[in-house]
């Protein structure tokens, strides 16, 4: 289901405001009221969030921008109610490029800090007594949000994935070892940090818990994911092909897809005309199709044409990114314009398996 984001452009860089953001602005609401304070009051603290919410975009945009410098796309920016998410095509594997697109995020809320230093000076802030709800306004508002800007800068870059300061580190580490073990032993460090928020949290504040935990998956799937590139580095789109496959002419029915569908254990069926590919149809596409068009309705109907070609000797750890930023179910393989096969995420996961496999055998 879509969600009602806002959404705008920037840079040539979608930036997507998710709809539940606005629950924080009414969480803000509900609890100043609560603390007894008039509209005027609350509209400072509604003002200050978004404000500092459009720092945190700036945080974004300094990560994307960085990257675009290197020739890394950013599929876009997503402003959640924790945070925002920039979602770069890959980080740059050269260390001194990795730690200049990392550094990138903080830099924008040091330089924000440092422009707000004079009011930080004047620092005075109030909390009513009762509900200790910060009260925000004209005097306070500048010396908070360069307090917060701060803040995020040296949260950002503590040394722990998933946080910039995790591949700060592991830049650095990079330069002295391999991409693979410099992420592990940065992602150990991570590991550290986060039982240390963990324990923390059961003293000070429950919300430490959840940082650790946090911080734990982040390091996890971030040492998975280069582990996994680094198994395929050596692999070409040719080592992962599929010859033997479900596929289906484009001149038959949605019955004909039923049929193959529930012959055998394929997800995903490749349409073709004349032998050559065509289109994609998935489990999802078959049965909305029977829903809207009834099991004589037409596969065109219904068929994905949205194809994504590679080449045989095309990097394995090329087609891996191409199914991360296509998000297809699979990758048509060629050589030259000749059709050879084609490569599923499901393959690549079991060839990825065997290699580890044989690099790590029992004895």
């Amino acid at each position: 289901m879509n969600t009602p984001d806002y959404k705008i452009k920037v840079a040539g860089i979608d930036i997507r405001i998710h709809w539940t953001f606005s629950l924080i602005i009414l969480y803000i609401i509900y609890i100043n009221i609560k603390a007894g304070q008039d509209f005027y009051e609350v509209g400072w603290s509604v003002l200050f969030v978004l404000t500092l919410f459009f720092c945190v975009t700036l945080h974004e945009l300094g990560h994307a921008l960085a990257a675009k410098r290197y020739g890394i796309k950013t599929r876009d920016i997503t402003i959640y109610p924790i945070g925002g998410v920039a979602r770069l095509e890959k980080m740059p594997e050269k260390p001194m490029q990795e730690l200049i697109v990392a550094f990138a995020g903080p830099l924008v809320n040091v330089v924000i800090m440092l422009l707000l230093l004079p009011f930080i000076y004047n620092f005075q802030f109030q909390t009513n007594e009762n509900e200790k709800v910060l009260i925000i306004g004209a005097a306070n508002f500048l010396p908070m949000l360069g307090m917060v800007n701060m803040w995020l800068a040296l949260f950002n870059l503590i040394p722990a994935f998933p946080m910039d300061g995790g591949r700060v580190l592991r830049a650095l580490l990079t330069m002295r070892t391999d991409r693979l073990q410099a992420t592990q032993t940065a992602a150990g460090i991570a590991k550290v940090v986060a039982i240390g928020f963990v324990i923390l949290g059961f003293y000070l504040n429950p919300f430490l818990i959840f940082i650790g935990l946090f911080i734990i998956l982040g390091a996890h799937a971030e040492e998975e994911m280069v582990k996994n590139q680094f198994y395929i580095s050596d692999l070409k789109a040719s080592d992962a092909l599929m010859t033997n496959f479900p596929r289906i002419d484009r001149n038959k029915t949605i019955a004909d897809a039923v049929k193959i569908l529930l012959d055998g254990e394929a997800k995903c069926i490749l349409v073709v005309d004349e032998g050559n590919p065509y289109g994609i149809l998935s489990r999802d596409h078959i049965i909305k199709g029977i829903s809207r068009y009834g099991e004589s309705g037409e596969l065109d109907l219904i068929t994905e044409r949205n194809l994504i070609f590679s080449e045989m000797d095309t990097s394995l750890s090329v087609v891996f990114q191409l199914f991360q930023e296509s998000r297809s179910p699979f990758i048509l393989v060629r050589r030259g314009e000749v059709f050879k096969g084609i490569i599923d995420a499901e393959n690549i996961a079991e060839l990825i398996l065997i290699k580890n496999a044989r690099s790590h055998p029992e004895k």
